[in-house]
């Protein structure tokens, strides 16, 4: 807990020398008011006051009233580990998964899109500081979630990817234009698409500029 707390004035915690030179005062003067007493008899003395039994705890009392007074000059500040913000540089990846029937082929375990997916989590889950979108096209194609940092939300997302839910075809060009789009309004310094798929385009209805190289984002 006090690793949280900082202190805006530190140089009042000077003022803490005071109180040695405090205390060394009064014990000085607690001597020199119990001088020796020399009495006859102390019968008048049997109902005591318990006055100078409290005064050193009033003094006490003031010290550490001395002390929360200091403190608080010093001004301390604590600090909700929650809230701070890590600087990192990370990359906005865009995956774009091909869902066509042909990913149903099971010469993978036990086919091509579950293996994809499984070695796509693998990949989400060790890139912590990294954004990342899915993209899914076959014929067509669709955004599946917005470049995010929310890892659960993306793997999520990505279990929920299976064939069916598009027009069946294999529509490359489609699938890098969507991904394309979605990194247009990126302002992170690396921006990249990583294509996931078992064939090439063979989608007619693609215009042929959909597939020419794109360059850098």
């Amino acid at each position: 807990m006090l690793d949280n707390i900082s202190y805006a004035n530190p140089d009042f915690f000077w003022l803490l020398l005071l109180l040695p030179l405090a205390i060394a005062w009064y014990i000085f003067k607690r001597k020199e008011e119990t001088a020796a007493l020399k009495i006859a008899t102390i019968k008048s003395f049997r109902h005591k006051s318990l006055l100078p039994k409290l005064k050193p705890g009033l003094f006490v009392l003031r010290l550490l009233a001395l002390s929360a007074i200091i403190v608080a000059m010093a001004g301390p500040q604590t600090e909700d580990i929650s809230t701070r913000t890590k600087t990192t540089r990370g990359i906005d990846i865009v995956m774009a998964i091909d869902v066509s029937s042909s990913m149903l082929a099971r010469d993978l375990k036990p086919n091509r899109l579950s293996a994809l997916k499984e070695v796509a989590a693998d990949f989400i889950k060790k890139r912590p500081n990294d954004r990342i979108g899915l993209v899914a096209y076959a014929g067509e194609g669709y955004t599946k979630t917005p470049i995010t940092t929310d890892k659960n939300i993306v793997l999520n997302s990505l279990q929920e990817i299976t064939y069916g839910q598009l027009e069946d075809g294999t529509a490359i060009g489609m699938g890098l234009s969507i991904s394309v789009n979605r990194l247009k309004e990126s302002k992170a310094i690396s921006k990249i698409i990583i294509l996931l798929t078992d064939g090439v385009n063979n989608s007619v209805s693609l215009n042929h500029k959909l597939l020419r190289p794109c360059g850098r984002i």
